[in-house]
């Protein structure tokens, strides 16, 4: 992406804004640690990001309590210039961040142009449904295995998961495959457990700005996925990954799964225009769930193409052995035979795009 531009260094940080320092190209690592330091010491929290020709400081807080603080640093040796942060999000903004995000999990990157397939059941049932698919979905090309331990329903009557029980499943499918699990989590005192199994935390529609749950998600060092809230627009999607990414986890990638609209064919509405708008503002990978974005499995298929089309970094589908017969979202899901179909057009559309599907 293009490099941080600036129109005028010492512009006039508005109240709230946040700022970035950029550093000269080959600035010294002592002459950063001052910097860092020098913010310290206004209670101003800075954030390191080195990219391949120079680094870049984010700065939060109250910066504009501090109007001194952006004078003062353009005159430490190796700050280049200050640049203010116009939008209300900060940590995952393109300014903050030019380069995109990459994450490894295994042996996979998310984010670093190959597109990665996760797949498996919405919901774990028992050990042999969980593994029979996460052996099905490796065979015809997934690099990752999806599977919910602990499910929100809309009703407190309806199947809620196996909890820990279907965390240990999901290790045993992954000891079995070994593709990384990626798997929900819903509460703030849930989440050490979840990661002692997972590979990757989810944080659901329903959890998106639930924020005691996304200060905690922040503080494990672990790779996070955080959906798209059902009614939510980007900037408050975003803004929920400012509380993951101001806790320390830089881990984290995004995921569009439909929003609600007065259209009610299909059980979301899938936005795919938000995966070309996040790669232009946010530095942060972005998946798409067309399971959840349209609720019913023929849909899936063709919503799964228009997601690569529009650059997707991964797809997440549902994949059930009898659909019919799943305690959750069987409607969404689909068969062995249909995720095999599925996966050849990927296979076939991602390289007349230039784009290469990542093995497992």
């Amino acid at each position: 992406m293009g490099a941080i531009q600036s129109n005028n260094s010492n512009a006039k940080l508005e109240m709230g804004d946040a700022m970035i320092v950029v550093m000269k190209k080959g600035s010294s690592e002592k002459e950063i640690q001052n910097v860092m330091q020098r913010l310290e010491e206004f209670t101003l929290k800075g954030h390191l990001s080195s990219g391949v020709e120079r680094t870049v400081i984010g700065v939060v807080g109250d910066v504009a309590r501090h109007p001194e603080v952006a004078q003062m640093l353009e005159r430490f040796d190796g700050v280049e210039e200050i640049i203010p942060i116009s939008k209300p999000y900060k940590l995952s903004s393109r300014e903050f961040q030019p380069q995109d995000t990459r994450i490894k999990v295994g042996n996979v990157t998310i984010g670093g142009g190959e597109l990665v397939i996760m797949a498996g059941p919405c919901a774990v049932e028992s050990e042999l449904q969980t593994i029979e698919t996460a052996k099905l979905v490796k065979a015809a090309g997934a690099t990752l295995f999806r599977g919910g331990a602990f499910k929100p329903s809309t009703s407190p009557y309806q199947f809620r998961g196996l909890g820990e029980e279907g965390l240990r499943i999901l290790a045993m499918a992954r000891e079995e495959t070994g593709l990384p699990i990626i798997t929900e989590v819903l509460s703030p005192r849930d989440v050490e457990t979840v990661a002692r199994y997972s590979d990757i935390l989810q944080v659901g529609t329903r959890n998106m700005q639930n924020f005691a749950l996304l200060d905690e998600v922040g503080k494990v060092q672990k790779p996070v996925m955080l959906k798209r809230g059902m009614s939510s627009t980007i900037q408050e999607w975003l803004l929920s990954a400012e509380y993951i990414l101001s806790q320390g986890n830089r881990q984290l990638m995004l995921c569009e799964r439909g929003i609600r609209t007065f259209e009610n064919y299909t059980r979301n509405t899938m936005d795919i225009s938000a995966i070309p708008i996040i790669h232009k503002v946010s530095h942060l990978p972005i998946i798409a769930d067309p399971s959840h974005g349209t609720g019913k499995w023929y849909l899936v298929t063709p919503l799964s193409l228009a997601a690569v089309a529009a650059g997707c970094d991964g797809l997440m589908i549902e994949v059930h052995p009898s659909p019919d017969s799943a305690l959750k979202d069987g409607a969404q899901s689909l068969t062995f035979d249909n995720f095999k179909r599925l996966m050849v057009q990927v296979q076939s559309l991602s390289q007349a795009l230039g784009r290469k599907v990542a093995a497992a």
